[in-house]
C-alpha cells in the first residue's frame, strides 16, 4: 500500500505555467452519464483534471 502525507506547509505549482497554486477553479458538466467537474488553474485557466460522478443510476 502506498502511504498518503498531507503535507500543508508545501506550496503546489500549476504544471502549465508554474506558478503557485493558492485557488482551483471548477466548472460543473453535467451530462446524460451523470456529472463531471473540470478543474482549472486559476491564474492560467488551463486544464488541471477532470473528475467524474456517477449518475444514480450507475451504482
Amino acid at each position: 500500500m502506498i502511504e498518503i502525507i498531507e503535507e500543508a506547509t508545501e506550496k503546489p505549482i500549476c504544471p502549465h505555467c508554474e506558478q503557485s497554486i493558492s485557488k482551483i477553479l471548477a466548472n460543473k458538466i453535467k451530462s446524460t452519464f451523470g456529472v463531471r467537474y473540470l478543474y482549472f488553474c486559476s491564474k492560467c485557466r488551463k486544464t488541471l483534471g477532470i473528475s467524474h460522478r456517477k449518475g444514480f443510476w450507475m451504482g
